[in-house]
């Protein structure tokens, strides 16, 4: 799960991912990172923590990092909160930047739109983050069902 500062998006998909596959019984490694590295070792956002926590996942414990061209050798799947964000997974990744490996996170849930998970950074406000809560839920459990039903 990689969106740019890795404090808002995408430390709120892998909590939400790590819930779900765990009731599914599935044994799945989740980890996220930023493009950019302005919040290295930051814990989440603290309207991303409270509109998490609200739902019963704490990711207090989280801390940004930075994505690595390294991570294409790490994992095997690598979503993208946003298309600005891919383009920066490609520049980072240089030789090791897998196609196969990488896609638009929302496309799980509507495929090929293209779309990108709103980034709640530039709003104060706990109803933007709790919209984006939802849609990020919703593409997780696509996520699950599209895995379980290949």
């Amino acid at each position: 799960m990689v969106c740019l500062g890795n404090i808002c998006r995408s430390p709120i998909a892998e909590g939400i991912l790590e819930q779900k596959i765990k009731l599914a019984g599935l044994n799945w490694l989740v980890e996220s990172a930023g493009t950019n590295s302005y919040h290295t070792n930051e814990s989440p956002h603290q309207l991303s923590q409270k509109v998490a926590l609200k739902n019963g996942i704490d990711i207090s414990k989280q801390k940004a990092r930075t994505f690595l061209k390294e991570d294409f050798t790490k994992y095997d799947k690598i979503y993208a909160m946003a298309n600005d964000v891919l383009a920066e997974i490609k520049r980072i990744g240089k030789e090791k930047y897998d196609p196969k490996k990488v896609s638009l996170f929302l496309n799980e849930l509507y495929p090929a739109d293209n779309a990108d998970v709103p980034d709640p950074w530039f709003s104060n406000d706990e109803k933007e983050y709790a919209k984006v809560y939802i849609l990020i839920e919703q593409a997780c459990d696509a996520i699950i069902e599209n895995i379980k039903n290949k």
